[in-house]
């Protein structure tokens, strides 16, 4: 949605600050374990997002996330506190529901390939705008 981020640092066999390692929700909450392949083998991100939902300027209910990275999963339906940053308290901007996918990095070589964003639909097969879900990175095969 452009304002929370998972971080997709090298972090096999290279350490960092917790909150900062690949599968962290940046700033906020380590991985629960660190799942991460070397350099050269894909990585995989399979993320469930329950976007936060605001009345007006009133946070609701937060988002939550589930993220399951190399077929572990290292966040569980965890809240997250606000905007994602480094060195600074998170707190939530009322937004919409729906938003972007922003791939970034900081001048050091990445690649991303086969990257699904859609939207989870209820059992009667509409989709509940005020607490969608995406599923982003589905299980990607190993080159």
């Amino acid at each position: 949605m452009g304002r929370y981020e998972i971080q997709v640092l090298d972090s096999y066999e290279n350490i960092t600050y917790a909150d900062g390692m690949a599968g962290s929700v940046y700033g906020q909450y380590p991985p629960m374990v660190n799942p991460c392949r070397p350099q050269g083998e894909w990585q995989t991100f399979d993320i469930l997002w329950l976007a936060p939902r605001f009345d007006g300027d009133k946070l609701v209910r937060p988002g939550y996330l589930t993220l399951i990275h190399n077929g572990v999963v290292v966040h569980y339906h965890t809240p997250v506190m606000g905007v994602t940053g480094h060195r600074r308290l998170p707190t939530y901007r009322p937004h919409p529901p729906v938003g972007p996918l922003r791939l970034q990095d900081h001048g050091f070589p990445v690649r991303y390939r086969n990257i699904w964003y859609r939207p989870l639909k209820g059992y009667d097969g509409e989709p509940e705008w005020r607490d969608l879900t995406f599923v982003i990175f589905p299980n990607l095969p190993r080159p």
